[in-house]
């Protein structure tokens, strides 16, 4: 017995011996989100950094704004030096994230016209007192805009209501006008029946031409505020979102958006909540508007057209109307009014005349999100300016590119005049962004998010307004990029995809959960993974609670 058990104890030694010990990968960072706005914020750095750094990370992703360097004020710079100095105090090495085409606000507050553009073809104007304005052919019609027809709980000219009299309900003593809005209460979280409290409506519009659509909201101890939204389909592609609440209560106020349904006639117009838990909101006065000229885009891949109605006179800008422009351009959720087309002395118009107008508008498909052309060369002459500047005050060994999310682009004449489709422009994007760095940084390291090149996620086609399909993106990019994964449930598909195809890989993990399950989640998915190099703790919400675990789990296994 005892020799039996010696052999066994000596078996199970050679076993341990010989399993293969689990990797601690060379990147081991921590996301962090400041743009060094004040000094508060130097303070908050130090602390993620110093945590970061006594549990065994080495890296700190820093998203600061620094897509925009040339703007920034001397202030920025000074809290820069500090946060330089903590980072090789607790040897942290800063990797800047930049590039950001699917949330282009860096670029486009240099110039608005940047953004990516829609089509709006023919659309019909005429001239009044000096100016030619939109003259719709027809507004789109809601047969009950504001709640004030209805029966036994259920609104008319609604495609439908979820559960009316459960979860939806007629309110005739709070409505924003006439004598009645929509209530909903009651939700239950986690059942497919009852989680939901939306109403929908079908509208016809006309093809390549953008509408504004607005409701009125009101809430009261309403959560999660996220999932109370307005939501324009074609068929099941989305092309249009905009969040409803400002606050978990707060009075009646009008939310609304842009949107542009391209060849299609109808659109489903949704309002309300998607996953509600608590509380009540209302609607009322949900209407949708025909839209001109606002969020114009002017730049050469976005021409504007102006003929006559029967197209054979093709009228000039700067001889018969001055130059147009919108100028409120940059609010492209498009709260503001149309500008007109303005007559010029010796203009060949004349009054009542009718005309075709063609141009291109920048929309913003979800909150706060607008997408910059990939195909203007006014662009990459912009990045490669800010990639200077990155280089003079950091000087990083390696560079993070924040290409994620590209939700429109593929329909101006910029992209449309390059014959490529959507995967071949952004793998030519991200090729260029790949020379800008390491013409200012020999040798540099570049990584790149994942979604959009990788067909388990976003590289594909019919995504939100992108003209064209992304599918192949990942052929196009130099084979030295790292591709850092944040697509948890398809982690396994994503890792192995990307690794057949000679790429290293890591991982963003974590998203603010109330534990490590998806960091061990991609822990072991990594493991398994050829050339897999890193992992991230990646909070969008601004928890680092569980920093120090994380550190510990990835750094001493």
């Amino acid at each position: 017995m005892r020799i039996a058990a010696t052999i066994l104890t000596v078996i199970l030694t050679l076993g341990a011996a010989c399993a293969p010990a689990a990797t601690i990968y060379p990147d081991r960072w921590v996301y962090v989100s400041r743009n060094l706005s004040n000094d508060a914020q130097v303070e908050e750095m130090r602390a993620i950094i110093e945590t970061a750094a006594a549990h065994g990370l080495n890296g700190m992703l820093w998203a600061g704004g620094l897509d925009s360097m040339d703007r920034r004020p001397p202030e920025f710079f000074q809290r820069l030096e500090r946060v330089k100095a903590i980072c090789a105090a607790n040897k942290i090495e800063i990797i800047p994230i930049i590039f950001s085409a699917g949330y282009g606000g860096g670029v486009l507050g240099h110039d608005a016209n940047l953004a990516a553009g829609l089509p709006a073809k023919d659309l019909k104007f005429v001239v009044h007192k000096g100016e030619a304005t939109l003259a719709p052919e027809a507004q789109p019609k809601l047969a009950n805009p504001g709640f004030e027809d209805f029966r036994n709980g259920v609104f008319t000219g609604f495609v439908f209501q979820d559960k009316p009299g459960q979860i939806s309900f007629v309110d005739e003593e709070v409505y924003h006008s006439g004598k009645a809005s929509l209530r909903f209460q009651n939700y239950a979280p986690g059942d497919p029946q009852t989680q939901h409290a939306r109403v929908m409506a079908e509208v016809k519009v006309q093809p390549y031409a953008p509408y504004r659509v607005k409701v009125w909201v009101k809430t009261q101890d309403f959560g999660p505020r996220d999932t109370l939204r307005m939501q324009v389909y074609v068929g099941s592609r989305n092309i249009g979102s905009a969040n409803l609440a400002s606050d978990p209560t707060s009075d009646w106020r009008e939310v609304g958006m842009t949107f542009n349904a391209r060849e299609a006639d109808t659109v489903r117009i949704y309002v309300g909540a998607w996953g509600a838990a608590t509380g009540k909101f209302w609607l009322d006065d949900l209407g949708v508007e025909a839209q001109g000229l606002r969020c114009v885009l002017r730049r050469p891949g976005t021409p504007v057209k102006v003929t006559s109605e029967d197209g054979k006179t093709i009228y000039e800008e700067g001889r018969d109307f001055a130059p147009i422009a919108d100028p409120r351009l940059g609010d492209f959720r498009g709260n503001h009014d149309d500008p007109p087309i303005r007559l010029l002395p010796g203009s060949r118009l004349q009054e009542g005349d009718r005309l075709r107008v063609s141009f291109y508008h920048g929309v913003m498909p979800n909150d706060g999100q607008v997408s910059v052309c990939m195909s203007e060369p006014a662009l990459y002459e912009y990045w490669a300016q800010q990639a200077k500047l990155i280089q003079q005050h950091l000087a990083p060994t390696k560079w993070f590119f924040s290409m994620d999310e590209i939700r429109a682009g593929g329909a101006c004449e910029a992209c449309k005049s390059r014959h490529m489709t959507m995967g071949q422009i952004l793998g030519d994007c991200i090729t260029r962004e790949v020379q800008m760095v390491r013409e200012v940084s020999p040798g540099a390291k570049c990584y790149v998010w994942s979604d959009m090149l990788d067909p388990n996620h976003n590289a594909h086609g019919d995504y939100y307004l992108v003209d064209g399909d992304f599918t192949g993106s990942w052929d196009y990019i130099p084979k030295d990029v790292v591709i850092a994964c944040w697509y948890f449930q398809k982690r396994a598909e994503s890792l192995r995809f990307l690794s057949e195809r000679g790429f290293e890989t890591l991982a963003g993990a974590y998203y603010d959960g109330d534990d490590l399950e998806n960091c061990k989640g991609w822990l072991a998915a990594l493991d398994v993974t050829p050339k897999a190099r890193g992992i991230m703790y990646t909070s969008w919400r601004d928890k680092y609670a569980l920093l120090g675990p994380f550190g510990d789990l990835v750094s001493k296994r």
